[in-house]
């Protein structure tokens, strides 16, 4: 068996169902013979995330794996990798290498040396008999820890040698609780807090820990927000929900993170970055965590706890339910409370929401969406910049993996890869990417990708032919040199890539545009709306710090 039929064989006994490449040759052709089905891309930045949003959607439970050349091809996908692991996200990397006798020969690129510093492990598979191995040691740490990327490069001498036997069992992943005696101390300062709130990280999502999370939030009786990335982790229309909080946010959260007395980072690394709410000083702080370089990294943690967050977090529940009786402190009235500050939120932003103006105003655009969708059958998400801050606080997430928050890294155009990963993931499902039309010039070709694959994915194009919210930078540039300003008729470029293309330019027009592109989306087309919008730059932001 030559090493890139094994390599290709282990994949199969992974359960891979696509590669997602730019011309891998070898690799490529063994996965076919596999029936592992090839997506080509347009850009090797977009196989890497068409196999992050894949991963996403999963949970981790099925691994993307991506493939691409070496030399310009694995540079190429340094900026998606980088942004894989800005985001916890495990997917596998496989470029090809340069002939190994050749490594030393300057400028030849090294993936192994380069990627270092994005993925949790970077090697180089050095003889065909070692495929086995190496791939075992991968899976192991895909599954295992901190979510992360890994790559494994593949020389070509290796992908052409044989080996005599491929020996392989997937590996499981390991999970672990945490310290009883801390997780007893952490329940005490919980239910001693007279204002605590939760604040839900990606490690929920990756866990399968909503139920558990639920469950000790009503039996706390306590609010609980997500971060960003943590989106859908718990169901926005519960009445605890206070919302997430990112660069922006909702109300609710932002009072109620000002307003605790203890803060709970349940799976959340508690970073501090432009793109998540900060945490005001003062507070006491319990974090559940599997990466131990994420405790009193930023914030000072008075109670650590380390382990798999639906393990620990059942620890919690039962040490609750040892305290207080099964019942808890259900509908002690924080509910209410949320729901008084959610209600004075919208009423602030409802005449934006359901703005009647012409251009559109973004807002409505997001609004009406949620008319239309089944938010349930939805997994929607976002690309860099005002669709992100316009779209997060606003859109309703009632079940994990509905929605792909991103946004420690912020690449521009990110959003539709991630949305024709996850499309190919759950085929049952609507997917949405809400973009700009700056972010449609980084990517926009790979609508044709998605038309030639049949991926019935429904783009979100807010064209307001401009970079929006970069006035404030831009100011002199832009007068003399126009440098803000941005021309296109995307509707039709989408339509010549093989798209089901409107332009959509009143209110009365969203519901019915919606509609036919997911009718077309059923058909396996994938539909792009450009939506003619004013510049709107504000934005839902309430925090203190």
């Amino acid at each position: 068996m030559k090493g890139s039929m094994a390599v290709a064989e282990v994949l199969r006994r992974e359960g891979t169902e696509y590669l997602f490449c730019f011309p891998n040759n070898d690799l490529i052709e063994a996965a076919a013979h596999h029936n592992i089905k090839p997506i080509m891309t347009r850009t090797e930045r977009t196989a890497v995330g068409m196999a992050d949003g894949y991963t996403r959607v999963t949970g981790g439970q099925r691994i993307g794996v991506c493939a691409m050349q070496n030399g310009p091809g694995v540079e190429n996908s340094f900026g998606g990798v980088a942004q894989a692991f800005s985001d916890s996200v495990p997917i596998l990397v496989l470029p090809r290498g340069e002939q190994q006798r050749r490594l030393a020969a300057q400028p030849n690129f090294d993936a192994v040396r380069s990627f270092g510093a994005v993925t949790k492990w970077a090697a180089r598979v050095t003889h065909a008999d070692m495929v086995p191995e190496m791939m075992r040691r991968a899976y192991t740490y895909l599954r295992a820890g901190r979510p992360s990327p890994v790559l494994l490069e593949l020389p070509p001498e290796v992908l052409t040698a044989n080996l005599d036997a491929l020996v392989y069992e997937p590996p499981g992943g390991a999970r672990s609780q945490a310290d009883p005696a801390q997780v007893a101390a952490a329940v005490d300062a919980l239910l001693r807090a007279e204002r605590p709130l939760i604040h839900a990280g990606q490690g929920i999502l990756y866990a399968g820990a909503t139920p558990e999370l639920v469950e000790l939030a009503e039996l706390v009786d306590c609010p609980v927000m997500t971060t960003l990335p943590g989106k859908s982790a718990f169901p926005e229309d519960h009445p605890l929900a206070a919302g997430c909080g990112g660069r922006s946010g909702t109300l609710a959260a932002a009072r109620l993170l000002a307003d605790s007395d203890l803060v709970f980072g349940a799976g959340a690394s508690m970073t501090i970055n432009n793109f998540a709410a900060p945490i005001p000083a003062g507070k006491v702080a319990i974090q559940l965590t599997v990466d131990d370089y994420d405790l009193n990294k930023e914030y000072e943690v008075a109670h650590p706890l380390m382990g798999h967050a639906q393990l620990v977090l059942r620890q919690m529940i039962e040490e609750v339910i040892a305290r207080l009786g099964p019942d808890g402190r259900r509908g002690g009235g924080r509910a209410q409370e949320v729901g008084r500050i959610k209600s004075e939120w919208l009423a602030e932003w409802l005449p934006k929401l359901t703005s009647d103006e012409v251009p559109l105003n973004p807002y409505r655009v997001i609004w009406e969406l949620q008319q239309v969708l089944d938010t349930a059958r939805t997994i929607a998400t976002h690309d860099a910049g005002s669709p992100r801050d316009q779209t997060a606080p606003f859109w309703n997430s009632p079940a994990p993996h509905t929605y792909i928050g991103w946004g420690k890294s912020t690449h521009l155009g990110y959003g539709l890869a991630l949305a024709m990963g996850a499309k190919l993931a759950r085929p049952d499902m609507n997917c949405i990417n809400i973009m700009g039309d700056a972010a449609f010039g980084m990517i926009g070709m790979e609508i044709e990708t998605a038309a030639r694959c049949k991926i019935g994915t429904t783009t979100i194009l807010l064209n307001n032919s401009c970079l929006g919210g970069y006035d404030k930078y831009l100011h002199h540039a832009t007068e003399v040199y126009g440098t803000r300003w941005l021309t296109g008729d995307y509707t039709k470029i989408c339509d010549g890539l093989g798209a089901h293309a409107e332009r959509v330019e009143r209110p009365d027009e969203i519901k019915p545009a919606v509609e036919r592109a997911m009718a077309a989306n059923a058909k396996g087309q994938p539909a792009v709306l450009e939506f003619i919008t004013v510049e709107d730059n504000a934005a839902s932001v309430y925090w203190t710090k």
